[in-house]
Protein backbone atom coordinates (compact mmCIF):
# COMPACT_ATOMS: atom_id res chain seq x y z
CA UNK A 1 0.00 0.00 0.00
CA UNK A 2 1.47 3.28 -1.04
CA UNK A 3 1.79 6.10 1.21
CA UNK A 4 -0.71 8.39 -0.27
CA UNK A 5 -2.98 5.32 0.45
CA UNK A 6 -2.35 5.32 3.86
CA UNK A 7 -2.80 8.81 4.76
CA UNK A 8 -6.57 8.34 3.28
CA UNK A 9 -7.69 5.54 5.78
CA UNK A 10 -5.32 6.92 9.27
CA UNK A 11 -8.65 8.07 10.86
CA UNK A 12 -10.25 4.83 10.28
CA UNK A 13 -7.10 2.91 11.41
CA UNK A 14 -7.16 4.47 14.66
CA UNK A 15 -10.54 4.44 15.10
CA UNK A 16 -10.62 0.61 15.39
CA UNK A 17 -8.04 0.71 18.45
CA UNK A 18 -9.21 -0.19 21.45
CA UNK A 19 -6.76 2.18 23.21
CA UNK A 20 -8.00 5.82 23.59
CA UNK A 21 -5.71 8.65 21.47
CA UNK A 22 -5.19 11.98 21.53
CA UNK A 23 -3.45 14.12 19.19
CA UNK A 24 -2.64 17.12 21.31
CA UNK A 25 -0.53 20.80 19.96
CA UNK A 26 2.59 22.68 21.15
CA UNK A 27 -0.05 25.12 22.76
CA UNK A 28 -1.62 22.42 25.03
CA UNK A 29 -4.87 22.28 22.94
CA UNK A 30 -6.66 18.63 21.94
CA UNK A 31 -6.63 18.05 18.17
CA UNK A 32 -7.66 15.18 17.41
CA UNK A 33 -9.15 12.15 19.73
CA UNK A 34 -10.32 8.29 18.59
CA UNK A 35 -13.58 6.56 19.11
CA UNK A 36 -12.05 4.54 21.52
CA UNK A 37 -11.17 7.74 23.29
CA UNK A 38 -15.01 8.98 23.42
CA UNK A 39 -16.34 5.63 25.00
CA UNK A 40 -13.79 6.00 27.93
CA UNK A 41 -14.38 9.54 29.02
CA UNK A 42 -18.34 10.37 27.71
CA UNK A 43 -16.89 13.22 25.84
CA UNK A 44 -17.51 13.47 22.13
CA UNK A 45 -14.73 14.78 19.45
CA UNK A 46 -17.07 17.85 19.32
CA UNK A 47 -17.13 18.72 22.89
CA UNK A 48 -12.93 18.76 23.36
CA UNK A 49 -11.11 19.52 19.68
CA UNK A 50 -10.08 23.01 20.60
CA UNK A 51 -10.02 22.41 24.40
CA UNK A 52 -6.79 22.65 26.45
CA UNK A 53 -6.23 19.06 27.62
CA UNK A 54 -5.76 19.97 31.15
CA UNK A 55 -9.76 20.17 31.33
CA UNK A 56 -8.98 15.71 31.58
CA UNK A 57 -7.32 16.73 34.57
CA UNK A 58 -4.79 14.21 34.90
CA UNK A 59 -3.06 13.76 38.47
CA UNK A 60 0.00 12.51 36.82
CA UNK A 61 0.14 15.17 34.22
CA UNK A 62 -0.01 18.21 36.59
CA UNK A 63 2.92 17.01 38.39
CA UNK A 64 4.16 17.99 35.05
CA UNK A 65 2.83 21.53 33.96
CA UNK A 66 5.69 24.18 33.95
CA UNK A 67 4.38 27.67 35.47
CA UNK A 68 7.49 29.55 34.78
CA UNK A 69 9.12 28.09 31.19
CA UNK A 70 8.89 28.71 27.75
CA UNK A 71 7.40 25.33 27.34
CA UNK A 72 4.31 24.61 29.51
CA UNK A 73 4.70 20.82 29.96
CA UNK A 74 7.86 19.37 30.99
CA UNK A 75 7.15 16.98 27.64
CA UNK A 76 7.72 19.62 25.56
CA UNK A 77 11.03 20.40 26.78
CA UNK A 78 13.94 20.70 23.93
CA UNK A 79 16.27 17.63 23.76
CA UNK A 80 13.08 15.28 25.25
CA UNK A 81 13.13 12.13 22.81
CA UNK A 82 11.75 9.62 25.34
CA UNK A 83 7.93 7.93 25.58
CA UNK A 84 6.57 9.22 28.98
CA UNK A 85 4.51 6.28 30.68
CA UNK A 86 2.60 6.56 33.58
CA UNK A 87 -0.54 5.24 35.62
CA UNK A 88 -2.76 8.36 36.64
CA UNK A 89 -6.53 9.02 36.72
CA UNK A 90 -8.48 11.01 34.35
CA UNK A 91 -11.87 13.11 34.61
CA UNK A 92 -14.62 11.56 32.64
CA UNK A 93 -17.52 13.87 31.52
CA UNK A 94 -20.42 12.65 34.29
CA UNK A 95 -17.64 13.57 37.05
CA UNK A 96 -15.87 10.29 37.68
CA UNK A 97 -12.69 9.17 37.45
CA UNK A 98 -10.97 6.46 35.41
CA UNK A 99 -7.71 4.69 36.33
CA UNK A 100 -5.58 4.82 33.09
CA UNK A 101 -2.34 3.63 31.58
CA UNK A 102 -0.95 6.66 29.91
CA UNK A 103 1.86 6.27 26.75
CA UNK A 104 3.01 10.34 25.59
CA UNK A 105 5.46 10.78 23.19
CA UNK A 106 5.93 14.49 21.09
CA UNK A 107 5.63 14.31 17.30
CA UNK A 108 8.33 16.34 14.96
CA UNK A 109 8.09 16.98 11.45
CA UNK A 110 11.12 16.79 8.58
CA UNK A 111 13.02 19.57 10.32
CA UNK A 112 12.84 18.96 13.80
CA UNK A 113 10.19 21.26 14.51
CA UNK A 114 7.97 20.66 17.31
CA UNK A 115 4.00 19.95 16.05
CA UNK A 116 2.71 18.30 18.84
CA UNK A 117 2.18 15.50 20.66
CA UNK A 118 0.40 11.94 20.60
CA UNK A 119 -1.15 10.13 23.78
CA UNK A 120 -2.55 6.49 23.96
CA UNK A 121 -4.63 5.69 27.06
CA UNK A 122 -5.51 2.47 28.20
CA UNK A 123 -8.67 1.78 30.39
CA UNK A 124 -7.40 -0.50 33.64
CA UNK A 125 -10.75 -0.53 35.70
CA UNK A 126 -10.92 -4.38 34.92
CA UNK A 127 -7.09 -5.03 35.91
CA UNK A 128 -7.96 -3.19 39.27
CA UNK A 129 -11.27 -5.09 39.88
CA UNK A 130 -9.34 -8.05 38.96
CA UNK A 131 -7.03 -7.75 41.71
CA UNK A 132 -9.90 -6.97 44.04
CA UNK A 133 -10.94 -10.14 43.33
CA UNK A 134 -7.42 -12.15 43.59
CA UNK A 135 -7.55 -10.53 47.32
CA UNK A 136 -10.82 -11.87 47.54
CA UNK A 137 -10.23 -14.97 46.71
CA UNK A 138 -6.95 -14.90 49.25
CA UNK A 139 -9.19 -14.82 51.91
CA UNK A 140 -11.55 -16.96 51.17
CA UNK A 141 -8.57 -20.04 51.07
CA UNK A 142 -8.20 -19.18 54.37
CA UNK A 143 -11.53 -20.50 55.87
CA UNK A 144 -12.84 -23.38 53.59
CA UNK A 145 -15.03 -26.06 53.99
CA UNK A 146 -18.90 -25.57 55.32
CA UNK A 147 -21.09 -22.87 53.62
CA UNK A 148 -19.17 -20.30 51.50
CA UNK A 149 -16.23 -20.43 54.21
CA UNK A 150 -18.54 -20.70 57.05
CA UNK A 151 -18.05 -23.62 59.29
CA UNK A 152 -21.18 -24.77 61.24
CA UNK A 153 -24.32 -27.55 61.88
CA UNK A 154 -25.30 -25.87 64.41
CA UNK A 155 -29.16 -24.95 64.30
CA UNK A 156 -28.25 -21.42 64.95
CA UNK A 157 -26.17 -21.38 61.67
CA UNK A 158 -28.45 -23.59 59.61
CA UNK A 159 -30.76 -20.26 60.52
CA UNK A 160 -28.24 -17.71 59.36
CA UNK A 161 -27.02 -19.55 56.16
CA UNK A 162 -31.13 -19.65 55.29
CA UNK A 163 -31.36 -15.56 55.81
CA UNK A 164 -28.08 -15.40 53.84
CA UNK A 165 -29.35 -17.52 50.81
CA UNK A 166 -32.75 -15.13 51.08
CA UNK A 167 -30.81 -11.67 51.59
CA UNK A 168 -28.01 -12.27 48.80
CA UNK A 169 -31.01 -12.18 46.38
CA UNK A 170 -32.45 -8.65 47.45
CA UNK A 171 -30.59 -5.38 46.19
CA UNK A 172 -31.56 -3.83 50.08
CA UNK A 173 -29.16 -2.46 52.15
CA UNK A 174 -27.68 -5.89 54.84
CA UNK A 175 -26.21 -5.34 58.34
CA UNK A 176 -24.42 -8.00 60.45
CA UNK A 177 -24.74 -7.91 64.29
CA UNK A 178 -21.87 -9.70 65.62
CA UNK A 179 -18.97 -9.83 68.15
CA UNK A 180 -15.82 -9.81 67.20
CA UNK A 181 -13.80 -12.64 65.40
CA UNK A 182 -17.39 -13.94 64.91
CA UNK A 183 -17.06 -14.13 61.09
CA UNK A 184 -19.29 -11.04 59.76
CA UNK A 185 -16.80 -10.54 56.77
CA UNK A 186 -17.55 -13.83 55.56
CA UNK A 187 -20.96 -13.59 55.69
CA UNK A 188 -20.15 -10.22 53.73
CA UNK A 189 -18.78 -12.25 50.93
CA UNK A 190 -21.66 -14.67 50.67
CA UNK A 191 -23.80 -12.50 49.78
CA UNK A 192 -21.75 -10.60 47.55
CA UNK A 193 -20.63 -13.80 45.50
CA UNK A 194 -24.65 -15.48 45.99
CA UNK A 195 -25.98 -12.35 45.14
CA UNK A 196 -27.19 -10.35 41.60
CA UNK A 197 -24.05 -8.01 41.70
CA UNK A 198 -21.39 -11.27 42.06
CA UNK A 199 -19.29 -10.18 38.58
CA UNK A 200 -18.79 -6.92 40.21
CA UNK A 201 -16.78 -5.61 42.75
CA UNK A 202 -16.52 -6.21 46.16
CA UNK A 203 -14.96 -3.59 48.21
CA UNK A 204 -14.67 -3.39 51.87
CA UNK A 205 -13.44 -0.62 54.36
CA UNK A 206 -13.07 -0.73 58.40
CA UNK A 207 -14.95 2.62 59.39
CA UNK A 208 -12.96 2.31 62.96
CA UNK A 209 -9.53 2.41 61.22
CA UNK A 210 -9.38 5.92 59.75
CA UNK A 211 -10.17 9.63 61.30
CA UNK A 212 -13.05 11.69 60.74
CA UNK A 213 -11.24 13.45 57.46
CA UNK A 214 -9.35 9.71 56.28
CA UNK A 215 -12.66 8.45 56.61
CA UNK A 216 -14.23 10.63 54.10
CA UNK A 217 -11.70 11.20 51.58
CA UNK A 218 -11.97 7.07 51.81
CA UNK A 219 -15.36 7.19 51.35
CA UNK A 220 -15.52 9.41 48.44
CA UNK A 221 -12.66 10.29 47.17
CA UNK A 222 -11.09 13.63 46.43
CA UNK A 223 -9.47 16.45 44.03
CA UNK A 224 -5.99 17.68 44.22
CA UNK A 225 -5.85 20.09 46.97
CA UNK A 226 -9.03 19.33 48.75
CA UNK A 227 -6.95 19.41 51.73
CA UNK A 228 -2.94 19.25 53.03
CA UNK A 229 -1.57 16.07 52.19
CA UNK A 230 -3.78 15.69 48.63
CA UNK A 231 -1.62 15.42 45.77
CA UNK A 232 -3.56 14.04 43.28
CA UNK A 233 -7.00 12.81 43.06
CA UNK A 234 -7.89 9.90 44.16
CA UNK A 235 -10.95 7.28 43.96
CA UNK A 236 -12.84 6.15 46.63
CA UNK A 237 -14.37 3.30 47.51
CA UNK A 238 -17.68 4.18 46.52
CA UNK A 239 -16.75 4.64 43.31
CA UNK A 240 -14.99 1.77 42.71
CA UNK A 241 -17.42 -0.26 44.11
CA UNK A 242 -20.03 0.87 41.12
CA UNK A 243 -21.87 -1.89 39.97
CA UNK A 244 -20.83 -4.68 43.16
CA UNK A 245 -21.14 -4.53 46.89
CA UNK A 246 -19.65 -1.89 49.36
CA UNK A 247 -19.46 -3.63 52.79
CA UNK A 248 -18.76 -0.87 55.99
CA UNK A 249 -17.03 -3.01 58.55
CA UNK A 250 -17.54 -1.29 62.24
CA UNK A 251 -20.05 1.18 61.24
CA UNK A 252 -21.26 2.06 64.62
CA UNK A 253 -17.84 3.91 64.43
CA UNK A 254 -18.26 6.16 61.86
CA UNK A 255 -18.71 10.04 63.06
CA UNK A 256 -22.22 11.42 62.65
CA UNK A 257 -21.02 13.77 60.04
CA UNK A 258 -20.62 11.15 57.93
CA UNK A 259 -23.58 9.37 58.74
CA UNK A 260 -25.61 12.44 57.32
CA UNK A 261 -23.33 11.97 53.94
CA UNK A 262 -23.72 8.03 53.70
CA UNK A 263 -27.73 8.66 54.27
CA UNK A 264 -27.23 11.05 51.47
CA UNK A 265 -25.66 8.62 49.09
CA UNK A 266 -28.21 5.81 50.31
CA UNK A 267 -31.30 7.67 49.27
CA UNK A 268 -30.33 9.14 46.29
CA UNK A 269 -27.01 7.47 44.66
CA UNK A 270 -25.05 10.20 44.69
CA UNK A 271 -22.18 11.76 46.37
CA UNK A 272 -19.36 14.01 45.57
CA UNK A 273 -15.75 13.92 45.87
CA UNK A 274 -14.15 15.89 48.86
CA UNK A 275 -13.10 19.60 47.58
CA UNK A 276 -15.61 19.24 44.36
CA UNK A 277 -19.21 19.76 44.44
CA UNK A 278 -19.85 17.63 40.72
CA UNK A 279 -22.27 14.97 41.45
CA UNK A 280 -21.40 11.31 41.05
CA UNK A 281 -23.75 8.24 40.56
CA UNK A 282 -23.39 5.09 42.41
CA UNK A 283 -24.66 1.97 41.81
CA UNK A 284 -23.78 0.17 45.07
CA UNK A 285 -25.03 -2.04 47.37
CA UNK A 286 -24.72 -1.49 50.67
CA UNK A 287 -23.44 -4.23 53.52
CA UNK A 288 -22.46 -2.99 57.24
CA UNK A 289 -21.37 -5.00 59.65
CA UNK A 290 -20.96 -4.10 63.59
CA UNK A 291 -20.08 -5.39 66.86
CA UNK A 292 -21.88 -2.61 69.12
CA UNK A 293 -25.45 -2.40 70.11
CA UNK A 294 -26.47 0.71 67.54
CA UNK A 295 -29.90 1.74 69.86
CA UNK A 296 -27.62 1.72 72.47
CA UNK A 297 -25.37 4.38 70.46
CA UNK A 298 -28.93 6.09 68.95
CA UNK A 299 -29.94 6.37 72.53
CA UNK A 300 -26.85 8.04 73.59
CA UNK A 301 -26.98 10.29 70.47
CA UNK A 302 -23.50 8.99 68.65
CA UNK A 303 -25.83 7.27 65.98
CA UNK A 304 -28.24 8.78 63.95
CA UNK A 305 -31.83 7.41 64.07
CA UNK A 306 -32.96 8.12 60.50
CA UNK A 307 -29.27 6.18 59.18
CA UNK A 308 -30.04 3.44 61.42
CA UNK A 309 -33.83 2.76 60.03
CA UNK A 310 -31.74 3.08 55.78
CA UNK A 311 -29.27 0.32 56.95
CA UNK A 312 -31.08 -1.90 59.09
CA UNK A 313 -33.40 -3.06 56.69
CA UNK A 314 -32.25 -7.04 56.57
CA UNK A 315 -30.28 -7.66 59.83
CA UNK A 316 -28.29 -10.90 60.26
CA UNK A 317 -27.28 -11.61 63.82
CA UNK A 318 -24.11 -13.95 63.85
CA UNK A 319 -24.73 -16.53 66.95
CA UNK A 320 -21.36 -16.08 69.39
CA UNK A 321 -19.37 -19.12 69.49
CA UNK A 322 -20.24 -19.78 73.44
CA UNK A 323 -24.16 -20.34 71.82
CA UNK A 324 -23.36 -22.77 69.23
CA UNK A 325 -20.56 -25.03 71.12
CA UNK A 326 -22.31 -27.88 69.12
CA UNK A 327 -20.09 -26.55 66.24
CA UNK A 328 -16.53 -26.73 68.39
CA UNK A 329 -15.37 -30.26 67.50
CA UNK A 330 -16.31 -29.47 63.41
CA UNK A 331 -14.27 -25.97 63.38
CA UNK A 332 -11.73 -27.59 65.36
CA UNK A 333 -11.16 -30.59 62.94
CA UNK A 334 -11.17 -28.19 59.72
CA UNK A 335 -8.49 -26.01 61.18
CA UNK A 336 -6.22 -28.87 61.91
CA UNK A 337 -6.86 -30.20 58.51
CA UNK A 338 -5.84 -26.74 56.98
CA UNK A 339 -2.95 -26.01 59.69
CA UNK A 340 -1.49 -29.51 57.98
CA UNK A 341 -1.14 -28.34 54.97
CA UNK A 342 1.25 -25.15 56.09
CA UNK A 343 3.28 -28.01 58.13
CA UNK A 344 5.13 -30.97 58.15
CA UNK A 345 3.88 -32.39 61.50
CA UNK A 346 1.38 -35.01 61.62
CA UNK A 347 -1.29 -33.60 64.58
CA UNK A 348 -4.51 -36.01 64.59
CA UNK A 349 -6.92 -34.14 67.12
CA UNK A 350 -6.98 -32.77 70.36
CA UNK A 351 -7.04 -35.19 73.54
CA UNK A 352 -10.43 -35.60 75.44
CA UNK A 353 -9.56 -33.48 78.08
CA UNK A 354 -8.38 -31.08 75.69
CA UNK A 355 -11.61 -31.17 74.15
CA UNK A 356 -13.74 -30.82 77.23
CA UNK A 357 -11.41 -27.57 77.55
CA UNK A 358 -12.66 -26.28 74.22
CA UNK A 359 -16.00 -26.96 75.14
CA UNK A 360 -16.41 -25.28 78.19
CA UNK A 361 -14.15 -22.51 77.50
CA UNK A 362 -16.36 -19.06 76.46
CA UNK A 363 -14.84 -17.97 73.54
CA UNK A 364 -14.88 -14.17 74.03
CA UNK A 365 -12.61 -13.60 70.90
CA UNK A 366 -14.66 -16.95 69.24
CA UNK A 367 -13.76 -18.21 66.22
CA UNK A 368 -10.89 -15.84 65.70
CA UNK A 369 -10.08 -16.31 68.77
CA UNK A 370 -10.36 -20.57 68.65
CA UNK A 371 -8.17 -20.43 65.41
CA UNK A 372 -5.39 -18.93 67.48
CA UNK A 373 -5.41 -21.17 69.85
CA UNK A 374 -5.00 -24.28 67.39
CA UNK A 375 -1.71 -22.30 65.89
CA UNK A 376 -0.58 -21.84 69.25
CA UNK A 377 -0.67 -25.57 70.06
CA UNK A 378 0.94 -26.38 66.45
CA UNK A 379 3.48 -24.46 67.43
CA UNK A 380 3.78 -25.88 70.80
CA UNK A 381 2.76 -29.66 70.03
CA UNK A 382 5.56 -32.69 68.10
CA UNK A 383 2.83 -34.75 66.63
CA UNK A 384 -0.13 -36.98 67.60
CA UNK A 385 -3.09 -35.45 69.50
CA UNK A 386 -2.64 -31.57 71.22
CA UNK A 387 -2.95 -32.14 75.05
CA UNK A 388 -4.10 -29.42 77.83
CA UNK A 389 -0.56 -28.54 78.58
CA UNK A 390 0.36 -27.37 74.61
CA UNK A 391 -2.58 -25.12 74.69
CA UNK A 392 -2.32 -21.41 75.53
CA UNK A 393 -1.92 -20.66 79.18
CA UNK A 394 -5.43 -19.21 79.48
CA UNK A 395 -6.67 -22.63 78.73
CA UNK A 396 -3.88 -24.87 79.77
CA UNK A 397 -4.46 -23.70 83.34
CA UNK A 398 -8.05 -23.82 83.68
CA UNK A 399 -9.57 -27.13 85.34
CA UNK A 400 -11.17 -28.82 82.45
CA UNK A 401 -15.28 -28.01 83.14
CA UNK A 402 -14.50 -24.94 85.22
CA UNK A 403 -17.24 -23.58 87.82
CA UNK A 404 -17.25 -19.80 86.65
CA UNK A 405 -18.05 -21.41 82.57
CA UNK A 406 -21.65 -21.59 83.23
CA UNK A 407 -21.96 -18.11 85.02
CA UNK A 408 -19.43 -16.60 82.67
CA UNK A 409 -21.29 -17.83 79.34
CA UNK A 410 -25.24 -17.40 80.36
CA UNK A 411 -26.14 -17.65 77.19
CA UNK A 412 -25.43 -21.31 76.55
CA UNK A 413 -26.39 -22.26 80.33
CA UNK A 414 -29.52 -21.03 82.44
CA UNK A 415 -30.14 -18.50 80.32
CA UNK A 416 -32.38 -20.65 77.89
CA UNK A 417 -34.67 -21.57 81.12
CA UNK A 418 -35.01 -17.42 81.74
CA UNK A 419 -35.86 -16.08 78.16
CA UNK A 420 -39.16 -16.66 78.29
CA UNK A 421 -39.76 -15.11 81.80
CA UNK A 422 -37.58 -11.99 80.64
CA UNK A 423 -39.79 -11.91 77.32
CA UNK A 424 -42.87 -12.04 79.06
CA UNK A 425 -41.79 -9.22 81.24
CA UNK A 426 -40.31 -6.78 78.56
CA UNK A 427 -43.56 -7.11 77.18
CA UNK A 428 -45.51 -6.30 79.77
CA UNK A 429 -43.19 -3.13 80.62
CA UNK A 430 -43.88 -1.88 77.26
CA UNK A 431 -47.41 -2.79 77.22
CA UNK A 432 -47.65 -0.77 80.31
CA UNK A 433 -45.40 2.09 79.41
CA UNK A 434 -47.60 2.64 75.75
CA UNK A 435 -50.93 2.63 77.94
CA UNK A 436 -49.48 5.36 80.00
CA UNK A 437 -48.33 7.44 76.91
CA UNK A 438 -51.14 6.86 74.80
CA UNK A 439 -49.25 5.33 72.38
CA UNK A 440 -46.84 7.66 71.97
CA UNK A 441 -43.53 5.57 71.29
CA UNK A 442 -40.81 8.32 71.80
CA UNK A 443 -43.20 8.47 74.94
CA UNK A 444 -43.04 5.28 76.03
CA UNK A 445 -39.29 5.39 75.24
CA UNK A 446 -38.53 7.67 78.04
CA UNK A 447 -40.22 5.88 80.19
CA UNK A 448 -38.69 2.71 79.72
CA UNK A 449 -35.00 4.28 79.28
CA UNK A 450 -34.42 3.59 75.67
CA UNK A 451 -34.84 4.88 72.58
CA UNK A 452 -37.41 4.90 69.93
CA UNK A 453 -36.40 2.27 67.82
CA UNK A 454 -35.54 -0.17 70.70
CA UNK A 455 -39.33 0.48 71.34
CA UNK A 456 -40.39 0.03 67.72
CA UNK A 457 -38.16 -3.04 67.21
CA UNK A 458 -39.96 -4.57 70.86
CA UNK A 459 -43.42 -3.99 69.57
CA UNK A 460 -42.53 -5.73 66.27
CA UNK A 461 -41.32 -8.38 68.38
CA UNK A 462 -44.06 -8.99 69.93
CA UNK A 463 -46.80 -8.43 67.80
CA UNK A 464 -47.92 -5.35 69.04
CA UNK A 465 -50.04 -3.39 66.82
CA UNK A 466 -51.28 -0.04 68.05
CA UNK A 467 -53.97 0.48 65.08
CA UNK A 468 -55.42 -2.94 66.19
CA UNK A 469 -55.44 -1.77 70.36
CA UNK A 470 -52.97 -2.90 72.88
CA UNK A 471 -53.68 -6.69 74.28
CA UNK A 472 -53.76 -7.13 77.56
CA UNK A 473 -50.42 -7.78 79.46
Amino acid sequence: MKEQEINRYWKKIINTMNDGLTLIGPDGTILMVNHAFERMTGYSADEVLGMPCTMLKCDACESSLKEQSDVWCTLFERGREDMKRCHCHILKKDGGYIPVLKNASVLKDDQGLLIGAVETITDISEISRLDQEVNKLARQLDADGGFQGMIGKSDAMRKVFDVIRKAALSEAPVIIYGESGSGKELVALALHRLGRRKDGPFVQLNCAALNEALLESELFGHVKGAFTGAHRHRIGRFEAAHGGDFFLDEIGDIPMSVQVKLLRVLETGQFEHVGDHQPISADVRIIAATNRDLEELIARKQFREDFYFRINVIPIRLPPLRQRTEDIPLLVNTFIRHLQTRTDKVITGLTRTAMERFMAYHWPGNIRELKSALEYAFVIAEKGLISCEQLPPHLSDRPSKPETSMSATPEAGDSRSLRPRIDSDEKKALIKALRQTNGNQSQAAQLLGVCRVTVWNRMRKYGIDLKRGLESG
